[in-house]
């Protein structure tokens, strides 16, 4: 094995937390980051709040997880995002292996 390649960690994994806001709702933004993320091979959930944003929590490969987050800057064609507030998730949460639409909170 060579001794300067880098070997799998933690750090080649990524969690993060969403919060989009806009015109998201009502478009397919959820079913559309759920069929996204499942391509990317992300588990986590998306959901509605019912302020009129979206949330989503997402856990997987660094860049698989940052390719999730790029493509939520615009989500579906019908979407207007007018912004994502990205952090690390509020709360140290068990992740599954596939990505959920959840009800509205």
């Amino acid at each position: 094995m060579d001794a300067s390649a880098p070997e799998p960690s933690a750090a080649s994994t990524a969690t993060r937390y969403l919060r989009i806001t806009g015109h998201v709702q009502g478009v397919g933004y959820r079913y559309h980051m759920a069929q996204e993320a499942r391509r990317l091979g992300v588990a986590g959930w998306v959901r509605n709040r019912s302020d009129g944003s979206v949330e989503a929590l997402m856990h997987g490969p660094a860049a698989d997880v940052q390719a999730l987050v790029t493509w939520a800057h615009h989500g579906p064609p019908l979407a207007r995002v007018a912004g994502v507030a990205v952090s690390d998730p509020p709360e140290a949460a068990p992740m599954g292996t596939g990505f959920e639409q959840r009800d509205t909170v």
